[in-house]
């Protein structure tokens, strides 16, 4: 595996790669990766020639008070796990290198109306740094095919909606959600929970499977089903943020006569922000 830290680098190995015809298969990663992380590798090393991995903790997506110094960094960790893996390139670019003329750039990805609902309700700044350096990495590795897990659904269906309108050349993946055996979707940020923690945190998970199970058994009353999950996250010691019953392809709030859904929440526990979701299929009611 080779590990390279500037654009020109990457560009220059990338470059030959495509002229000797290879597709290119590419996994944006903030690092202190886990076996989701993993899935995305190797999912785009079954339908790829080449695999590309970027480790960056993107600065542009967090906040004043959020957790950028204390993300977890553990890159010699994570070169070891993706070396097993079979990635063929680790890009891991300094702040500099991403951002040469520092971080107040000029030219920002804003989608105003998918960026401001559910995690952006209480994170306003967040997907705009997201859709920001997604789109800066995808004109640095011009991949064939570029993985996102989904887990989270609504950086999925932001970057999907990117690449639509601003006629990006990748294939977008979605790839499943990875969970432990609780049923809690795995998540770098899971390693600020305790042990005790991460088990009353799988507690999310199953309540979304509750919520989906009425609504496949008849429920329509989507104000009620969310109000009811909120107070019963809170009955169970989290902090809810939301928990949204949407449109599976927009995220726009679910009408009863819409059949692919999507449950979105997001809650803290223990001071640590969880996020999860649920993506399904109902037959109209009888």
């Amino acid at each position: 595996m080779r590990v390279l830290n500037t654009v020109e680098s990457l560009q220059s190995v990338l470059q030959s790669a495509r002229e000797s015809g290879k597709t290119i298969g590419f996994v944006p990663t903030m690092g202190n990766l886990h076996q989701g992380h993993l899935s995305l590798v190797e999912k785009a090393g079954d339908s790829c020639d080449l695999v590309v991995v970027s480790i960056f903790v993107n600065p542009l997506q967090f906040a004043a008070g959020e957790d950028l110094d204390t993300y977890p960094r553990t890159l010699a960790e994570d070169r070891a796990k993706l070396e097993q893996q079979g990635c063929d390139i680790l890009f891991a670019p300094t702040v500099a290198e991403m951002y040469p003329e520092g971080q107040r750039i000029e030219t920002q990805v804003d989608l105003p109306t998918l960026s401001q609902m559910h995690c952006g309700i209480t994170r306003p700044h967040f997907f705009k740094g997201v859709a920001t350096v997604v789109v800066k990495l995808l004109c640095m590795v011009l991949p064939t095919r570029a993985f996102f897990g989904e887990k989270d659904r609504q950086q999925l269906t932001i970057i999907r909606q990117v690449v639509k309108d601003l006629s990006l050349p990748v294939v977008i993946e979605g790839v499943p959600t990875i969970r432990e055996p609780s049923g809690l979707a795995m998540s770098s940020r899971n390693g600020y929970l305790s042990d005790a923690g991460r088990e009353r945190a799988a507690y999310l998970y199953r309540l979304l499977s509750e919520v989906r199970e009425q609504i496949e058994q008849g429920a329509r009353d989507y104000p009620a089903l969310q109000q009811r999950a909120n107070q019963a996250l809170a009955a169970e010691g989290f902090e809810p943020d939301y928990f949204h019953i949407c449109q599976q392809q927009s995220l726009q709030p679910a009408s009863e006569s819409d059949r692919e859904l999507a449950i979105l929440a997001a809650a803290k526990l223990d001071g640590t922000r969880l996020i999860d979701n649920i993506a399904f299929r109902i037959s109209p009611l009888a």
